[in-house]
């Protein structure tokens, strides 16, 4: 149960600087939609729940070290071909996102020109990586208990302050940017994304443990607080649709209405999972190409981190909606041939 948990935790920890941390991403893919987006958040919530199950416990069936094993191994030759590219590109499309997200972050708290604060980030992600840091499934798992407390005291704080209608927190909503056509859609773009970004890694954690059924559980548990965060966020969000229409980082905002020291801890909370999400996906973009023991993986994360900070100089709003929309409709590709590979020749061995 203990590693059940820590995986899930991981999990979690790996996703939420890529799909929660600003709330400008459930604004998109849910808020926007109005009370379809509550709905749109428990589709979300199984379907984390089951790819998540069936990928961790596909590492955990090969052993592997990588995500490229499993993604030949579910997508034969030629498709594991196409698979391993999009989810390669995806790790450094998303950490690119995580240093631009940093950037906006560190301007709306503290009054740092973004560039400056994108600079920090990638220093600190370059730095880390550097240091060949260990346990890295550990570092990320610790800011999940953290983030849940602070975004369920915000959801409180925002329900007893609501000062809009429902049906005028409805009108606004409708009037957000949104990143799919309607809610449904928006969900399963959500789901594409961030499975997308952190399949990858999952699978690296599945397969440190041998125990299917243990690495199936944290898939599962990962999904559950998953779905929980996005519910929470989109609530939130949804009820306070006054205050957060039009701002960069509307969690931010939010933690601050509260009081200006709660905007300081979630501000924190922002950077650290920016910060884990970030190391997590340049680790996994790396190790792709180069081995972490070879002599030339130290020069290669200097300059794939300056690349991603060149990328990210386009604007944290304009990467979320368009880069992670693309990612999403891209990522379908993994999501249909995970369900294929555990109907056709997985089912009977992972359900054991």
């Amino acid at each position: 149960m203990k590693k059940s948990l820590q995986i899930g935790g991981a999990f979690v920890g790996l996703i939420v600087g890529a799909g929660f941390a600003s709330g400008q991403e459930i604004m998109q893919y849910f808020t926007s939609f109005g009370v379809w987006g509550i709905v749109g958040g428990v589709i979300a919530t199984f379907a984390f729940a089951f790819l998540g199950m069936t990928l961790a416990q596909l590492g955990s069936k090969l052993q592997t070290t990588s995500h490229k094993g499993v993604i030949y191994y579910i997508g034969g030759r030629y498709i594991g071909v196409i698979l391993d590219f999009l989810i390669t590109f995806f790790l450094f499309g998303v950490a690119v996102v995580m240093f631009a997200g940093a950037g906006s972050t560190f301007n709306q708290m503290f009054g740092i020109d973004p560039m400056i604060g994108s600079i920090i980030m990638v220093a600190a992600t370059i730095f880390t990586l550097l240091l060949n840091v260990k346990n890295i499934i550990n570092l990320i798992a610790v800011i999940t208990p953290y983030l849940m407390a602070i975004i369920f005291v915000i959801l409180i704080y925002s329900l007893f302050t609501m000062d809009i209608s429902f049906s005028a927190a409805n009108e606004l909503a409708g009037q957000q940017n949104a990143a799919a056509s309607n809610w449904f859609i928006g969900a399963l773009l959500y789901v594409s994304y961030n499975l997308a970004a952190g399949a990858a890694m999952l699978i690296v954690m599945g397969g440190t443990v041998t125990d299917r059924k243990v690495a199936g559980m944290g898939g599962i548990f990962g999904g559950i607080m998953l779905g929980a965060l996005i519910i929470l966020i989109n609530i939130t969000m949804f009820v306070k649709m006054d205050v957060v229409s039009g701002v960069d980082m509307p969690t931010l905002e939010l933690a601050n209405r509260i009081h200006p020291a709660v905007g300081m801890l979630m501000a924190v909370a922002l950077l650290g999972m920016m910060y884990n999400t970030a190391v997590g996906m340049f680790y996994a973009f790396t190790v792709r190409f180069v081995a972490p023991d070879h002599k030339v993986f130290k020069p290669t994360i200097v300059i794939v981190g300056l690349a991603g900070f060149g990328a990210s100089l386009v604007g944290f709003t304009t990467l979320v909606g368009k880069v992670y929309s693309t990612m999403g409709y891209l990522g379908f590709a993994l999501i249909v041939a995970v369900i294929i590979a555990w109907i056709r020749k997985d089912k009977k061995e992972i359900d054991q």
